[in-house]
């Protein structure tokens, strides 16, 4: 994967995006992404944001935590300055177009359960209480 091919495959998955090669901000049903890549370094890292993380009740905090190991997958609530978002981080040339949409999938997800079952595909890895619950 390189630039070239994700401008081609961001501009397939929407119209608004602006930005250029390594650098762009696009939208998907009013969900706002960035997606910065350094390919000297080799990485990409695809973000949307969720809201300000100082309102966060303690207990959200600890959602967005046990979400990343059980629910969350290939992506990881994270707040960076005041936002709580949504980060999905990469090698970059490893990726596949089905790998690049996927991530994006995932990351939608994610902002779109975040409050709820704060999860980025159907996937959930369960807790020790879950197969408990579920024995009974």
């Amino acid at each position: 994967m390189d630039n070239e091919q994700l401008d081609q495959i961001f501009r397939s998955l929407t119209n608004e995006i602006d930005g250029s090669n390594g650098n762009w901000e696009f939208v998907i049903n009013d969900i706002h992404f960035v997606c910065l890549t350094d390919e000297l370094h080799n990485r990409i890292r695809i973000i949307a944001p969720i809201r300000d993380h100082q309102t966060m009740s303690e207990e959200d905090s600890k959602r967005c935590l046990e979400a990343n190991f059980h629910s969350a997958l290939d992506v990881k609530y994270a707040i960076s300055g005041k936002v709580l978002w949504v980060a999905f981080m990469h090698s970059l040339k490893e990726l596949t177009e089905s790998q690049v949409e996927d991530a994006v999938e995932q990351v939608y997800s994610a902002v779109m359960t975040y409050g709820t079952t704060y999860s980025s595909s159907n996937l959930y890895f369960p807790t020790k209480d879950d197969k408990r619950n579920q024995m009974n």
